[in-house]
């Protein structure tokens, strides 16, 4: 990757909504060929979307937590993140190496809220769950570190 792709890429993680034209005197190009390029790096995948940073507390939701689940047998079909998808409190979840197969980041309004959607996760995914509730946040969703080496 050119080092002005590096710089577009840099530039839209620190704010995703600045103007083309923003953009192009931030990293030293036409707006035309700012465009251009942001235009191709959303084909090649490297800008996979734009979206809010938003306050999980102003929305009602300030409990934030990890789930990892662990299904009771192992044997049968490895399909938790397709039966738990349907529950909107789950933020992410992600596949992981070690005792759990995966652990989820949810977010909720209550210690109430917190206990029923593990008994949903239970129940809807035939897991065991072990919870850490996240008591601050000093820094999340950080722009990633950009070098020369890191996108090709």
């Amino acid at each position: 990757m050119e080092e002005i792709d590096r710089a577009i890429v840099a530039a839209l993680t620190a704010d995703g909504r600045l103007s083309y034209t923003d953009l192009a005197e931030k990293v030293g190009l036409s707006v035309s060929a700012a465009h251009q390029r942001v235009r191709r790096l959303e084909q090649r995948g490297v800008i996979k979307g734009y979206g809010a940073h938003v306050s999980y507390e102003a929305l009602e939701l300030p409990l934030t937590a990890f789930v990892a689940i662990r299904p009771f047998d192992p044997s049968q079909p490895d399909d938790a993140p397709e039966r738990l998808a349907h529950l909107p409190e789950i933020d992410s979840c992600y596949s992981v190496a070690g005792e759990d197969f995966y652990l989820l980041l949810v977010r909720v309004g209550s210690p109430t809220d917190l206990e029923r959607l593990l008994q949903e996760i239970r129940t809807a995914a035939n897991v065991t769950t072990r919870t850490t509730v996240v008591l601050s946040t000093p820094y999340e969703g950080r722009p990633p570190r950009i070098t020369s080496s890191t996108l090709g």
